[in-house]
């Protein structure tokens, strides 16, 4: 099959992506919009009779003081990417973006490798040999995904060095946590809770705690609370401004794209989350809450809200999305991942981001760049 690319309008990228079940929300033409730093195009692939096999929304971020670009497709492109042929995928998008000035291209296949069950990651937590999640068996695995990889190796990409924290890196976790819906009934997901769970769960409603849709005015609500958050746990914010964006342009591709949940406990907001829903996909994307009252288990009983709301949406899995592959009890992003599982979530492993140096002498520049920020 011969294949061409070429830049896509906004409507034929939306049209592509209503045609698949799902795609990651940082493909769509909308996520553009939320990285004012970088610019965006949305770019397609054709087979012969002029039909849009293939989707992506490329991000280019240019180097200081040089008209060159790194290109970024975050969890994309959207190909086949187990079809024969692969090279007539990727050689197209390398030479467009080479003439577009990019010195270097990252992608991340969003392609599952290995999937670990919540029995199997609390089985590996309290082994004392397992230091790493990739050093228990995993329950389930797609031998697809190493010879994708060693495709790519072939034709001269380079998987991206993993952080120390893996999950919480930059560009994209390689390992996220899913919670699986698709045919399953509500009560069978309550019955994938753990024990402490189902416990909180009950604990909140008995204190209650209330759980209620915000809108685009309660932002600033859930930003102080993720100040609060940002502070504890030592990360740097992103400013309110980044919010807003996100929220007007995802709402304005899609009203229901972007949902925010508040925790309200004797009228005060203990707890604040965002949703994005794409097709069957639903992620919870950023979570914020206080250290008061955490007694009243106000975290627990808005994740409980938000999947719920998944599961009558008709989504096929809930995302938690990023976790930690370490399982040192001395990792404070352990107790994270214990919360996630114990949501009865898998922990699930993709290929990983790719680098292809379009220009070695940039890219490591752009490299240097980055680690001095």
């Amino acid at each position: 099959m011969t294949l061409t690319l070429r830049p896509v309008s906004r409507a034929e990228h939306l049209a592509f992506v209503g045609s698949r079940p799902s795609v990651s929300h940082l493909q769509l033409p909308s996520w553009g919009e939320v990285k004012p730093d970088w610019r965006a195009e949305s770019l397609g692939w054709f087979d012969g009779d002029g039909r849009l096999v293939g989707a992506g929304l490329v991000l280019l971020r240019p180097l200081p003081k040089v008209k060159r670009y790194l290109a970024y497709l975050p969890e994309g492109p959207v190909i086949d990417w187990h079809a024969d042929g692969l090279e007539r995928w990727l050689e197209p998008m390398l030479a467009h973006l080479k003439a577009r000035g990019a010195f270097s291209v990252k992608m991340g296949p969003p392609v599952v490798a290995r999937r670990w069950s919540p029995e199997a990651v609390k089985a590996a937590i309290a082994d004392p040999a397992a230091h790493r999640l990739r050093d228990a068996e995993p329950t389930w695995q797609d031998p697809r995904a190493q010879a994708l990889a060693d495709r790519l190796r072939a034709m001269g990409w380079r998987q991206s060095e993993p952080d120390a924290e893996e999950g919480f890196a930059a560009g994209q976790p390689r390992y996220v946590c899913q919670v699986p819906f698709a045919g399953r009934s509500l009560e069978e997901v309550h019955g994938g809770l753990n024990q402490q769970w189902r416990r909180n769960i009950k604990k909140a409603e008995k204190a209650g705690v209330k759980v209620m849709r915000g809108g685009v005015d309660d932002l600033p609500v859930f930003y102080e609370l993720y100040r609060e958050t940002a502070e504890r746990d030592r990360f740097i914010p992103r400013p309110l401004a980044y919010f807003e964006r996100m929220w007007t342009a995802l709402a304005n591709e899609d009203p229901d794209r972007m949902r925010l949940y508040l925790a309200h406990h004797d009228g005060e907001v203990l707890a604040a989350a965002t949703m994005l829903i794409v097709g069957s996909h639903v992620w919870y994307s950023y979570g914020a809450s206080t250290a008061r009252k955490r007694e009243v288990q106000p975290n627990n009983a808005m994740q409980w809200r938000m999947m719920t709301d998944a599961h009558e949406l008709g989504a096929h899995v809930y995302d938690f999305r990023g976790i930690t592959d370490t399982l040192e009890e001395s990792n404070h992003l352990l107790g994270l991942l214990r919360f996630k599982v114990g949501a009865g979530g898998e922990a699930a492993e993709y290929v990983g981001e790719w680098d292809f140096p379009l220009n070695r002498m940039l890219h490591k520049a752009f490299d240097l760049y980055m680690s001095r920020r």
